[in-house]
């Protein structure tokens, strides 16, 4: 037999763009769920996008309060991701749909309603309940999504088909972020308005799933027997409890363990998106910073990656470049660990500038090592156990999400308060800064400075220990969805 000669990048790029072709082969509901996907990101990006700052300027918690109340609500929903499945699994796709933006329309309207109430009590508080009651609900509408991507698309089309999932959700990732500036910036509305928008979304979603989610059975193509779809993929299923044990008692769980400890610096980095720098660019660059766009750029930088970039990093070596290109992503933070306070007047444009240098450099780190982890969790998971590999790989995120949100409130008030006591005088952050009022190791360049050595200390730990991280792994495997 003739060896196959290795495809250029270009060839893989082309095809990449062909493979799409296979969903002409999908139903409507396949459609109709990557409209929903589009609506309900735009809200979701633009809400996390906002979230803190609406808690502090519209609600009048403080920074620590504030950053509390998203943590609670973020993790919750990385916890009813671990048991939404049996959710959507009993109602099915098309009543689970429902209820969920059914719920989530309700949750939406009432933060409105609390906002536009300012005489209410304990409106902070109010509003932290109302984040945490959507929690499972935004839990359950990403395992519909992932349940959709599998149910309406045939076993041919199915990579194309999660690609295209990957490729709405940045894209209206992208879309929330350039409304949260629309809202702010250009309409010249209060914060709470994003909330409106999701009200309209919701709304929208709602309308979208009666119009074009109606049958639930799993897409088979005419040469594809019904049989063959249902054997498709049958490993031996044990009871949880047996299943816990054989996990635990496999040394690739511990290897998995200790590299997502290693790369929790890394991970908590797209924490920091939303749960630092808002706050972090209203207070550097000024009240009119433009943190709706600068949002922007990490979702359309994965959607130019994910065409582009992920064809050529597919011949290069899976642990290499997940440590590589954590480490590019650890690196985006020492930009903002320069004093820029000694540029004088000019600190908000320097600040403009560093804020973009960021997001480029963690968005190409997040290009080349995200999907990598994924790939490597498959490839030292044993047979049958990649799915329970898999669930534990989320560990990292609910781990920096928690974490972060637990002590983002306070490293602001350290290292970026909104204001500052000078002499006996409250001055704005950035005007104490211009005045050259606060050191080094009080201004926002240090808080950055110990996250990036945290975040890069763990790649260069993991590196040195990558051949017992690497053992036993099999890289030609797929990862599990």
């Amino acid at each position: 037999m003739q060896p196959t000669a290795a495809k250029t990048a270009g060839q893989m790029i082309v095809a990449y763009f062909r493979d799409f072709g296979v969903l002409r082969e999908t139903r409507r509901e396949y459609w109709g769920i990557q409209i929903v996907n589009f609506l309900d990101c735009t809200f979701y990006f633009a809400m996390l996008t906002i979230a803190t700052v609406f808690l502090s300027e519209d609600l009048g918690l403080n920074d620590k309060h504030a950053g509390y109340s998203v943590a609670i609500f973020t993790s919750a929903t990385t916890l009813m991701l671990l048991v939404s499945g049996l959710y959507t699994d009993w109602l099915g796709i098309r009543k689970s749909l429902y209820f969920s933006l059914a719920a989530m329309w309700v949750l939406r309207l009432a933060m409105v309603g609390i906002a536009l109430l300012p005489h209410l009590p304990y409106r902070g508080i109010w509003a932290s309940v109302l984040f945490l009651l959507m929690a499972p609900f935004m839990a359950a509408i990403q395992t519909i999504f992932q349940a959709s991507c599998q149910r309406f698309t045939t076993r041919r089309s199915r990579s194309a088909g999660f690609n295209l999932w990957y490729l709405f959700m940045n894209v209206g990732a992208a879309a929330g972020g350039f409304m949260v500036d629309v809202v702010r910036l250009r309409l010249g509305l209060p914060n709470f308005h994003i909330f409106t928008l999701g009200v309209i979304t919701a709304a929208l979603c709602l309308l979208v799933g009666f119009l074009m989610v109606g049958r639930e059975e799993q897409l088979v193509s005419p040469d594809e027997p019904p049989e063959t779809q249902a054997n498709e993929g049958r490993v031996e299923r044990k009871p949880p409890l047996q299943l816990l044990r054989d996990v635990v008692r496999e040394p690739a769980i511990w290897r998995l363990l200790v590299l997502i400890a290693l790369i929790l610096g890394v991970r908590a980095v797209y924490a920091y998106l939303y749960l630092l720098m808002p706050k972090y660019w209203l207070r550097t660059i000024g009240p009119d910073a433009a943190i709706g766009v600068l949002n922007t750029i990490n979702p359309i930088g994965i959607v130019i990656g994910l065409i582009l970039f992920i064809p050529i990093t597919n011949k290069f070596n899976v642990f290499s470049m997940l440590i590589y290109g954590a480490m590019i992503s650890a690196l985006a933070l020492f930009p903002m660990a320069l004093p820029w306070q000694t540029y004088g007047s000019s600190i908000a444009a320097a600040h403009y500038t560093m804020a973009v240098l960021c997001m480029v450099i963690v968005t190409v780190g997040e290009v080349i090592w995200s999907p990598k982890l994924n790939e490597y969790t498959a490839a030292i998971a044993p047979k049958g156990q990649e799915g329970t590999y898999y669930g534990l790989s989320l560990i990292p995120w609910f781990v920096a999400k928690t974490l972060v949100g637990l002590i983002s409130g306070h490293m602001l008030e350290y290292w970026s308060p909104e204001t500052v006591v000078v002499n006996g005088v409250s001055l704005p952050l950035q005007q104490a800064m211009i005045q050259g009022q606060v050191p080094y190791w009080h201004s926002p360049a240090a808080m950055w400075l110990v996250l990036g050595i945290w975040a890069f200390v763990g790649c260069l730990a993991a590196m040195l220990i990558r051949s017992w991280l690497t053992q036993g792994a099999r890289w030609k495997v797929e990862p599990p969805r």
